[in-house]
């Protein structure tokens, strides 16, 4: 993460009343306090930016962001964050009005108040995380910030290279020009004509965008799972089951999370320098 003269950095010192470092950072899981306060010497922890090599640094945890190695950490034990994968038939509401089965299903034994990051729709399975970090949701799931999700479908017929070069140069739909970041051709079921396994990955938020996208080059989806969501992965996590983020997992998106929003940030402060200053009457 770095700063520009817009956002001075904050002072990673929070003054006699912030806790030390190294507690916290032991009290989070992220190691002992002997390796903690070696990593300190070291300068492999930053504050709010800064690299820090003091041992006595103090912060406050409800305002100071904190990063080991680069890898963003949470200091807030009230966060959770859980990988879930969605079964087919499950749509993307806590509380769907039409009676159909919702997420608060998976999230009822919890006494935290979650909620999904972004969405899939009630046909498709896979990867969806569930949090209580707004900040966070609203980072990841933001098509402007460009956090990508990978898609397996299963689509009817014989899918070509050409096709695959189609999808990565862009095809227009009812609602605008779509392209895929990346499309490969994974297999062809058994050596079947009729069926093709292919991989596509994308940034678009937009709604039932892969399905759309497959049928309009001619390959309608016949089953359609999300296997990544930024830097996180299924992995051989079962249908309908969810696991806590691990460390390493949370640290990357927590990155994510917060050099997006500094972005942000930066953008609105340049856009309102440039804009004309009214002159008093």
């Amino acid at each position: 993460m770095t700063y520009d003269d817009d956002f001075p950095p904050l002072t990673p010192d929070a003054g006699p009343d912030g806790v030390r470092l190294q507690k916290l950072l032991a009290a989070a899981g992220i190691a002992s306090r002997r390796v903690i306060e070696q990593y300190i010497v070291e300068g492999r922890i930053a504050v709010n930016g800064v690299t820090v090599t003091e041992l006595g640094t103090r912060v406050n945890p409800e305002t100071d962001l904190v990063s080991v190695n680069g890898l963003g950490v949470q200091l807030d034990a009230t966060k959770r964050y859980i990988m879930l994968n969605k079964p087919t038939g499950v749509v993307s509401s806590m509380n769907d009005e039409q009676g159909r089965p919702d997420l608060s299903y998976f999230t009822k034994d919890f006494s935290e108040r979650l909620f999904n990051v972004g969405r899939l729709d009630a046909e498709t399975s896979g990867l969806l995380i569930l949090t209580n970090d707004g900040d966070l949701a609203h980072t990841l799931a933001h098509p402007s910030f460009g956090v990508t999700k990978t898609y397996v479908a299963k689509v009817r017929g014989k899918m070509t290279a050409q096709t695959v070069a189609l999808l990565q140069r862009g095809i227009e739909l009812d609602d605008g020009p779509i392209k895929a970041d990346k499309a490969r051709i994974l297999s062809d079921p058994a050596g079947s004509q009729t069926h093709s396994v292919v991989e596509i990955t994308l940034h678009s938020g937009r709604n039932r965008i892969v399905r759309r996208m497959l049928a309009e080059v001619g390959h309608p989806v016949v089953d359609l799972v999300r296997r990544q969501f930024g830097p996180l992965s299924l992995g051989t996590l079962p249908i309908g089951q969810m696991r806590e983020l691990t460390k390493a997992e949370l640290g990357q998106v927590l990155t994510i999370s917060r050099d997006g929003a500094e972005a942000q940030q930066s953008h609105a402060v340049r856009t309102a320098d440039k804009s004309p200053k009214r002159k008093g009457l």
